[in-house]
């Protein structure tokens, strides 16, 4: 509860105006990481007309397209009126975003998109499993985290997009990318980013962290189709255009709030594969 107060706190110090106590779209969602993740960072240019509005540990970015912008994920619920106080800081209007990209149906990064969305007017956009999940509100019955429970504020109305699908608004075309694995509907996101004649690869990256709540098996029948799943995203991580990496959660990918390393969407890759061949291991282990 003080953690909630003093969340609230600085959320109205940052974006100048009272948040609503009563707001039934950005009451808080603590965890023991929710501090962490929403530690705060100044409004960033990454390259390009892309940038980071988000926080320390939970990254949102955000694209001028020339004719209206694009936000990518939501964080949690109480993060919305701090990440439109970053859109401002850049000089930039809310009301001019025009899509909201979400990579997954979890609370920590599609918790806030049902408040941005009434606040700017955005059209949230996801995978058709991702769209269904941000219309529950709550995980799939088939989501490894399922048992952890809880819910968000479900996003009433989202546009659903396949995989490999372009959406083009001004000068940008954001090419979809399924992602599965951490959940079925996953999504990444991939468009180019230019100055002058210099142009260069963002990919916003969905989690692969392959975890679970406790008495899940990722060896399971039920968790076959997740590990192929991942098995598919490390292809596309592998083979795909990257010159700017942003991943959900920074720590996953790097140091910093984004990684610009040659080969980062590989080892971003290799690191979850890593992560999961040993979380097989030991799920074998300890049935035999």
């Amino acid at each position: 509860m003080i953690e909630a107060i003093s969340m609230l706190a600085w959320l109205a110090g940052v974006s100048g105006a009272p948040v609503p106590a009563v707001d039934p779209l950005t009451q808080p969602i603590t965890t023991s990481r929710s501090a962490e993740w929403l530690t705060p960072a100044e409004p960033e240019e990454i390259f390009g007309e892309t940038y980071l509005v988000g926080f320390g540990g939970m990254s949102v970015a955000l694209i001028d397209t020339g004719a209206g912008l694009v936000l990518v994920d939501g964080a949690l619920p109480q993060a919305a009126p701090a990440i439109l106080a970053n859109v401002r800081k850049l000089g930039f209007d809310p009301k001019d975003i025009k899509f909201i990209l979400s990579t997954e149906p979890h609370f920590d990064h599609a918790g806030g998109l049902a408040a941005l969305a009434r606040d700017t007017g955005a059209t949230v956009v996801a995978s058709e499993r991702g769209a269904e999940g941000l219309r529950m509100g709550k995980h799939a019955d088939d989501d490894p985290q399922l048992g952890y429970g809880g819910s968000w504020p479900a996003v009433a109305e989202v546009r659903a997009v396949k995989d490999g699908e372009v959406l083009k608004l001004g000068t940008t075309a954001i090419t979809a990318v399924a992602t599965p694995g951490h959940t079925m509907g996953s999504m990444s996101w991939r468009w180019p980013a230019c100055e002058g004649r210099v142009c260069k690869a963002v990919v916003f990256a969905s989690s692969l962290n392959p975890v679970s709540a406790d008495g899940y098996r990722f060896t399971s029948k039920a968790g076959e189709p997740f590990v192929e799943g991942f098995a598919a995203s490390y292809r596309k991580m592998d083979a795909m255009p990257c010159d700017i990496l942003i991943s959900a959660h920074p720590d996953n990918a790097g140091p910093g709030r984004y990684s610009d390393a040659p080969g980062a969407c590989r080892t971003y890759a290799d690191s979850s594969r890593k992560r999961l061949e040993k979380r097989l291991e030991e799920e074998r282990a300890s049935a035999q």
